[in-house]
């Protein structure tokens, strides 16, 4: 399969181009800067120059490949307008991208979150919110799998609070980032709430087996570690760091806050029977252990 790859060169996007390549398929990658070009082409994609923002040059990426995969969101998340720019840029992304393929019965599989559920893991089963500070890119996933009327396979691959390789990635990334800047390891609320973690080489192969076989208007949980107490999490980066670790204001994480406060374990159980997922690398805590300090 010849795919479209938007994102290519995150920590979820570099692992699902690789994961493609080794697998048979190819792929053709958009690239907004001449480093993100370097980068594919150096793993084997083919390249095509633009911004997410370029909504022609991502409607002839989808019209020239057999499927498409959705990975590309904003840098900027420091403030609340600069994520709602993000949201916004990333949703007439997707309706470029779906529209393309309509009537066509090719697939295409977007990125989304896992919900949280009071009480206990969120399943594939539950609806995902489309309140909150993110909640712009759930109305975004949901109308791209309403499209499985219109003709198109179109599937959600739910990526947990934390995606990480080598330490690096996700929530827990923040975490490390703000750890850094502040000198010490914070952790919103008493930090038994728990988050969901995937290794994103885990992750990627998700992201193949949804193109090849997921049925149209499906969500999937790429759910390695099901809830990792942030507490725990908060205390390996200190260790690693060499920094005290203790709560900190929520406010001190920006709009993310109130995400981080909340406990949100999910489960795979479903993704792994369907679509014979299984993962094989490192849990969340394991891989935090190679921060260095």
């Amino acid at each position: 399969m010849h795919v479209f790859v938007t994102g290519g060169t995150g920590i979820i996007g570099s692992a699902v181009v690789a994961e493609l390549l080794a697998n048979g398929h190819t792929v053709l990658a958009l690239a907004r800067s001449d480093s993100s070009a370097r980068a594919l082409e150096s793993a084997g994609a083919k390249v095509l120059r633009g911004e997410l923002a370029d909504l022609d040059v991502l409607r002839s990426g989808a019209g020239q490949c057999d499927g498409v995969i959705s990975l590309a969101f904003g840098r900027d998340y420091g403030s609340p307008d600069a994520l709602a720019q993000a949201i916004a840029e990333e949703s007439a992304a997707l309706t470029v991208l779906g529209q393309e393929l309509v009537g066509t019965d090719r697939p295409i599989v977007a990125v989304s979150g896992t919900p949280w559920v009071p009480g206990r893991a969120s399943t594939e089963a539950d609806p995902l919110p489309t309140d909150g500070p993110v909640g712009g890119r759930s109305r975004s996933v949901n109308a791209l799998l309403d499209l499985a009327s219109r003709g198109v396979r179109s599937t959600a691959v739910r990526m947990p609070r934390t995606v990480h390789n080598e330490g690096k990635g996700g929530f827990a990334g923040l975490l490390t980032d703000q750890a850094r800047r502040t000198g010490v390891a914070g952790y919103p609320g008493d930090g038994t709430q728990r988050w969901p973690a995937v290794h994103a080489l885990d992750a990627a192969v998700l992201f193949r087996l949804a193109l090849e076989s997921a049925p149209a208007g499906t969500a999937w949980h790429a759910v390695s570690d099901e809830g990792d107490a942030v507490r725990d999490i908060a205390t390996v980066i200190g260790r690693r760091l060499g920094l005290p670790v203790q709560e900190v204001p929520e406010e001190n994480f920006g709009p993310f806050g109130p995400i981080f406060a909340m406990d949100q374990p999910a489960s795979s159980a479903r993704t792994r029977d369907a679509l014979g997922w299984q993962p094989t690398h490192s849990s969340l805590l394991e891989d935090l252990e190679t921060i260095q300090p």
